[in-house]
Protein backbone atom coordinates (compact mmCIF):
# COMPACT_ATOMS: atom_id res chain seq x y z
CA UNK A 1 0.00 0.00 0.00
CA UNK A 2 1.38 3.44 -0.77
CA UNK A 3 0.87 6.45 1.65
CA UNK A 4 -2.62 7.79 -0.62
CA UNK A 5 -4.06 4.43 0.34
CA UNK A 6 -3.23 4.54 3.71
CA UNK A 7 -4.97 7.61 3.79
CA UNK A 8 -7.78 6.28 2.45
CA UNK A 9 -7.94 3.60 4.44
CA UNK A 10 -7.45 5.35 7.83
CA UNK A 11 -10.30 7.86 6.63
CA UNK A 12 -12.98 4.76 5.54
CA UNK A 13 -11.75 3.31 8.84
CA UNK A 14 -12.94 6.32 11.15
CA UNK A 15 -15.98 7.84 9.23
CA UNK A 16 -17.21 5.56 6.33
CA UNK A 17 -17.17 2.63 8.65
CA UNK A 18 -17.16 3.56 11.92
CA UNK A 19 -16.92 0.58 14.38
CA UNK A 20 -20.01 1.93 16.35
CA UNK A 21 -22.19 3.25 13.64
CA UNK A 22 -21.58 0.99 10.76
CA UNK A 23 -20.33 -2.29 12.25
CA UNK A 24 -22.45 -1.91 15.62
CA UNK A 25 -19.24 -3.23 17.45
CA UNK A 26 -17.83 -1.98 20.62
CA UNK A 27 -21.86 -0.40 21.74
CA UNK A 28 -21.75 -1.19 25.46
CA UNK A 29 -19.21 0.85 26.54
CA UNK A 30 -20.18 3.39 23.80
CA UNK A 31 -23.84 2.96 25.69
CA UNK A 32 -22.07 3.06 29.24
CA UNK A 33 -19.26 5.68 29.24
CA UNK A 34 -21.08 8.13 26.87
CA UNK A 35 -22.82 10.24 29.89
CA UNK A 36 -19.72 12.33 30.19
CA UNK A 37 -17.88 13.62 27.50
CA UNK A 38 -14.52 13.48 29.95
CA UNK A 39 -15.12 10.03 30.89
CA UNK A 40 -16.13 9.25 27.19
CA UNK A 41 -12.81 10.70 26.05
CA UNK A 42 -10.70 8.70 28.88
CA UNK A 43 -12.46 5.31 27.75
CA UNK A 44 -11.75 6.61 24.03
CA UNK A 45 -7.74 6.99 24.49
CA UNK A 46 -7.47 3.56 26.53
CA UNK A 47 -9.43 1.62 23.80
CA UNK A 48 -7.02 3.54 20.63
CA UNK A 49 -4.23 2.82 22.99
CA UNK A 50 -5.20 -0.98 22.92
CA UNK A 51 -6.85 -1.32 19.53
CA UNK A 52 -3.29 0.15 18.30
CA UNK A 53 -0.86 -1.67 20.58
CA UNK A 54 -2.99 -4.71 20.46
CA UNK A 55 -2.74 -4.71 16.17
CA UNK A 56 1.08 -4.55 16.06
CA UNK A 57 1.43 -7.48 18.75
CA UNK A 58 -1.27 -9.94 17.00
CA UNK A 59 0.06 -9.16 13.44
CA UNK A 60 3.87 -10.29 14.81
CA UNK A 61 2.29 -13.11 16.93
CA UNK A 62 -0.02 -14.28 13.65
CA UNK A 63 3.07 -13.61 11.22
CA UNK A 64 5.82 -15.31 13.10
CA UNK A 65 3.62 -18.19 15.88
CA UNK A 66 0.84 -19.19 14.47
CA UNK A 67 0.97 -19.13 10.58
CA UNK A 68 4.58 -20.77 10.83
CA UNK A 69 3.61 -23.48 12.70
CA UNK A 70 0.01 -23.63 10.87
CA UNK A 71 -1.39 -22.85 14.37
CA UNK A 72 -3.73 -20.12 12.62
CA UNK A 73 -6.89 -21.99 13.48
CA UNK A 74 -5.88 -20.71 17.19
CA UNK A 75 -5.95 -16.87 16.00
CA UNK A 76 -8.87 -15.90 17.98
CA UNK A 77 -7.46 -17.36 21.23
CA UNK A 78 -4.32 -16.28 20.72
CA UNK A 79 -5.70 -12.42 19.98
CA UNK A 80 -7.86 -12.72 23.10
CA UNK A 81 -4.79 -13.30 25.44
CA UNK A 82 -2.85 -10.16 24.08
CA UNK A 83 -5.82 -7.96 24.26
CA UNK A 84 -6.35 -8.85 27.59
CA UNK A 85 -2.52 -8.73 29.07
CA UNK A 86 -2.67 -5.05 26.98
CA UNK A 87 -5.56 -4.10 29.04
CA UNK A 88 -4.40 -5.39 32.33
CA UNK A 89 -1.33 -3.25 31.88
CA UNK A 90 -3.84 -0.55 31.47
CA UNK A 91 -5.71 -1.21 34.40
CA UNK A 92 -2.82 -1.09 36.71
CA UNK A 93 -1.48 2.03 34.83
CA UNK A 94 -4.49 4.20 35.36
CA UNK A 95 -4.98 2.73 39.29
CA UNK A 96 -1.80 3.87 39.84
CA UNK A 97 -1.58 7.20 38.15
CA UNK A 98 -4.74 8.32 37.36
CA UNK A 99 -7.26 7.00 40.23
CA UNK A 100 -9.96 9.15 38.97
CA UNK A 101 -10.31 8.02 35.51
CA UNK A 102 -9.93 4.50 36.78
CA UNK A 103 -12.70 5.18 39.41
CA UNK A 104 -14.99 7.04 36.19
CA UNK A 105 -14.18 3.85 34.47
CA UNK A 106 -15.67 1.34 36.70
CA UNK A 107 -16.70 -2.45 35.10
CA UNK A 108 -16.22 -0.85 31.65
CA UNK A 109 -12.37 -0.62 31.83
CA UNK A 110 -11.56 -4.15 32.15
CA UNK A 111 -14.39 -5.07 29.31
CA UNK A 112 -12.38 -3.61 27.03
CA UNK A 113 -10.69 -7.43 27.00
CA UNK A 114 -14.28 -8.67 25.54
CA UNK A 115 -15.09 -4.98 23.92
CA UNK A 116 -15.98 -6.82 20.24
CA UNK A 117 -14.23 -3.64 18.52
CA UNK A 118 -10.74 -4.41 19.75
CA UNK A 119 -10.72 -8.34 18.54
CA UNK A 120 -12.67 -7.22 15.25
CA UNK A 121 -9.86 -4.64 14.42
CA UNK A 122 -7.24 -7.89 15.01
CA UNK A 123 -9.33 -10.10 13.24
CA UNK A 124 -9.72 -7.55 10.43
CA UNK A 125 -5.96 -7.01 10.05
CA UNK A 126 -5.71 -11.00 9.02
CA UNK A 127 -8.73 -11.17 7.09
CA UNK A 128 -8.06 -8.20 4.86
CA UNK A 129 -4.06 -9.13 4.59
CA UNK A 130 -2.79 -5.90 5.91
CA UNK A 131 1.15 -5.91 6.55
CA UNK A 132 2.68 -4.11 9.68
CA UNK A 133 2.26 -0.45 8.96
CA UNK A 134 -1.43 -1.31 6.98
CA UNK A 135 -2.47 -3.42 10.45
CA UNK A 136 -1.16 -1.07 13.00
CA UNK A 137 -2.72 2.02 10.72
CA UNK A 138 -6.14 0.45 10.09
CA UNK A 139 -6.03 -0.27 14.04
CA UNK A 140 -4.92 3.49 14.65
CA UNK A 141 -8.01 4.79 12.96
CA UNK A 142 -10.36 2.37 14.09
CA UNK A 143 -10.27 3.47 17.31
CA UNK A 144 -9.93 6.86 16.61
CA UNK A 145 -12.99 6.42 14.98
CA UNK A 146 -14.31 4.73 18.15
CA UNK A 147 -12.72 7.49 20.11
CA UNK A 148 -14.72 10.36 17.65
CA UNK A 149 -17.82 8.44 18.01
CA UNK A 150 -17.98 8.14 22.15
CA UNK A 151 -17.14 12.04 22.50
CA UNK A 152 -19.47 13.68 20.44
CA UNK A 153 -22.25 11.12 21.87
CA UNK A 154 -21.03 11.96 25.22
CA UNK A 155 -21.65 15.68 24.03
CA UNK A 156 -24.94 14.85 22.96
CA UNK A 157 -26.06 13.21 25.64
CA UNK A 158 -24.77 16.21 28.19
CA UNK A 159 -26.62 18.52 26.01
CA UNK A 160 -30.06 16.15 26.33
CA UNK A 161 -29.80 16.58 30.15
CA UNK A 162 -31.54 20.34 29.40
CA UNK A 163 -34.13 18.73 27.38
CA UNK A 164 -37.85 18.45 28.33
CA UNK A 165 -38.83 15.55 26.12
CA UNK A 166 -41.91 13.63 26.64
CA UNK A 167 -42.27 11.59 29.87
CA UNK A 168 -42.06 8.24 27.29
CA UNK A 169 -38.88 9.62 25.87
CA UNK A 170 -36.97 10.13 28.95
CA UNK A 171 -34.02 8.42 29.75
CA UNK A 172 -33.07 5.40 28.18
CA UNK A 173 -35.39 5.63 24.94
CA UNK A 174 -34.02 8.97 24.25
CA UNK A 175 -30.64 7.81 24.39
CA UNK A 176 -31.42 5.39 21.67
CA UNK A 177 -33.22 7.76 19.33
CA UNK A 178 -29.80 10.23 19.58
CA UNK A 179 -27.86 7.38 19.01
CA UNK A 180 -29.88 6.61 15.61
CA UNK A 181 -29.96 10.16 14.45
CA UNK A 182 -25.94 10.70 15.17
CA UNK A 183 -25.42 6.91 13.31
CA UNK A 184 -27.82 8.33 10.60
CA UNK A 185 -25.55 11.74 10.38
CA UNK A 186 -22.25 9.38 10.22
CA UNK A 187 -23.97 6.99 7.38
CA UNK A 188 -23.48 10.22 5.06
CA UNK A 189 -19.72 9.88 4.58
CA UNK A 190 -20.49 6.66 2.39
CA UNK A 191 -21.33 8.69 -0.19
CA UNK A 192 -18.14 10.23 -0.32
CA UNK A 193 -15.98 7.97 -3.31
CA UNK A 194 -12.14 9.61 -4.30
Amino acid sequence: MNFGEILLMMFTAILVENFIFSRFYGICPFLGVSSQPDTALGMGLAVTFVITISSAVTWAVYEFLLLPFELDFLKTIAFILVIAALVQFIEMFLRKFIPSLYASLGIYLPLITTNCAVLSSALLNVQNGYGFIESVCFGLAASLGFTLAIVVFAGVRARLRDAKPPKSFEGFPLTLIAAGLLAMAFAGFSGVRF
